[in-house]
């Protein structure tokens, strides 16, 4: 898939890696992107930089009636971000655990749903056979192994990463091409806030530029830094041999 002259829609995309994988997309020669966020004007910066090719976008994840809004709005979208997602710590035995459940469900997995199905008729009404059409997923290294002190967060990314595998799926016939990448500790708000010193991440833009490789050599699996690529090293055989086959004859 060509990224120059695409049409791109990034969830999430005031912060972190969120902006960095708009910025990989503009200076991939992407012709427009909507950033959007819960405040749409937390996207200024980039539209400074930037200029006309930034559209900012209003769109929570756990409000369906503004992503409907945004699907109604970006008509003219060939590819779909979802990077968006929320994180709290806590254990299995926490007291907070099960209130951490359902917050970080309604993001992270039905979040990750009322995209997909908001946009996967616009995908299909702008691509084809000849011109596939793309939904990424920024899932984690933690869908694979929960982290005890991030127990509902892993297990909401690990319902996530099942559920981008069957979108995968059911998207291939109108011929959109789903990626799920799986990043370890990235330099963001969001890790410094989960306690993990600067030396254990990695930039975003390393994610970024990972989502761009995914969609231009249509890669379902993604792992783009040091610890994802030593997750990837341990799991490869059995994601090769029986997940991606079993979506790809389906």
């Amino acid at each position: 898939m060509n990224i120059q002259g695409s049409t791109v829609l990034v969830t999430g995309a005031n912060r972190g890696i969120g902006k960095s994988i708009v910025e990989a997309f503009v200076a991939a020669g992407a012709a427009k992107v909507y950033a959007t966020a819960r405040n749409p004007d937390s996207v200024r910066p980039l539209v400074e930089a930037h200029g006309d090719t930034i559209v900012p976008l209003a769109l929570d994840l756990s409000s369906p009636d503004t992503i409907t809004a945004a699907a109604q709005t970006a008509t003219d979208v060939t590819i779909v971000v979802n990077n968006g997602g929320v994180l709290r710590a806590g254990d299995p035995l926490s007291p907070a655990v099960l209130d951490n459940i359902d917050f970080e469900f309604d993001v992270n997995v039905k979040g990750l749903v009322r995209v997909a199905q908001a946009f996967a008729p616009v995908l299909k009404a702008n691509g084809g056979p000849d011109q596939p059409t793309a939904l990424v997923q920024l899932n984690s290294v933690a869908s694979l192994k929960n982290f005890a002190g991030f127990t509902s967060y892993s297990a909401s990314k690990a319902a996530a990463y099942s559920l981008t595998q069957g979108l995968r799926e059911a998207l291939a016939e109108q011929h959109t091409l789903v990626v799920s990448v799986h990043p370890g500790p990235i330099q963001t708000d969001m890790a410094t806030g989960a306690g993990f010193p600067e030396d254990m991440t990695e930039p975003p833009t390393i994610v970024a530029d990972s989502v761009i490789d995914g969609i231009t050599n249509d890669r379902f699996h993604v792992f783009p830094d040091k610890m994802a690529r030593d997750f990837w090293g341990a799991y490869e055989g059995f994601a090769v041999a029986v997940v991606e086959p079993i979506m790809a004859e389906a």
